[in-house]
């Protein structure tokens, strides 16, 4: 079922561009991870239903007891209560929603112009709009909801999340000629 997420935070934006293999295996995946402020109720009502919708149709009757045994489990369950993650940055205050597909979703700007990596945005922490479709799944007895990541639209500025970033000359010593770079050693 597809989800249309306006005026989300973005998380993990990295992955938007470059396919990243998480778990060691292989299996390359483009994602990202969006943040609703837990005041938007219709947008968490909206998804919450859209998962029971998903589970209802795979599982019938027994949608509602698959999904809370699921739910809270990073791998098997998509939506999550972002103050399980505090030392993630903007994580406090928000549900997150983490979308993945193999094929390189679409990223545009507010003009609907193609955004590469080289544009510097969308970036964690600024503001998108999203599509993504969530899903059941059940292969070989393992049990799920997780969401297709479809596209992302740059909305605003915000304030960039946190990072080890970038090294400067400061965090250098001189080990030029003359320099004595054996002390260093």
């Amino acid at each position: 079922m597809k989800v249309k997420l306006n005026n989300v935070r973005l998380s993990f934006a990295q992955a938007l561009f470059e396919a990243e293999d998480y778990q060691g295996d292989g299996n390359f995946k483009f994602s990202s991870t969006f943040l609703i402020d837990k005041n938007r109720k219709d947008l968490i009502q909206e998804i919450e239903a859209a998962i029971k919708q998903v589970a209802t149709a795979k599982w019938g009757a027994k949608a509602d007891a698959i999904i809370k045994s699921i739910r809270g489990n990073n791998n098997k369950f998509c939506f999550r209560d972002g103050d399980e993650h505090p030392d993630y940055d903007g994580y406090d205050g928000h549900m997150s929603i983490k979308a993945s597909n193999k094929a390189r979703p679409l990223v545009i700007d507010r003009d609907r112009t193609p955004l590469a990596a080289a544009d510097g945005k969308p970036y964690s922490g600024c503001y998108v709009n999203a599509t993504i479709t969530l899903f059941a799944y059940d292969s070989k007895g393992n049990k799920g909801i997780s969401a297709s990541l479809g596209g992302v639209q740059f909305l605003r500025d915000g304030d960039a999340f946190a990072s080890g970033g970038s090294a400067t000359p400061d965090d250098f010593d001189d080990v030029s000629e003359g320099a004595d770079a054996e002390s260093l050693i």
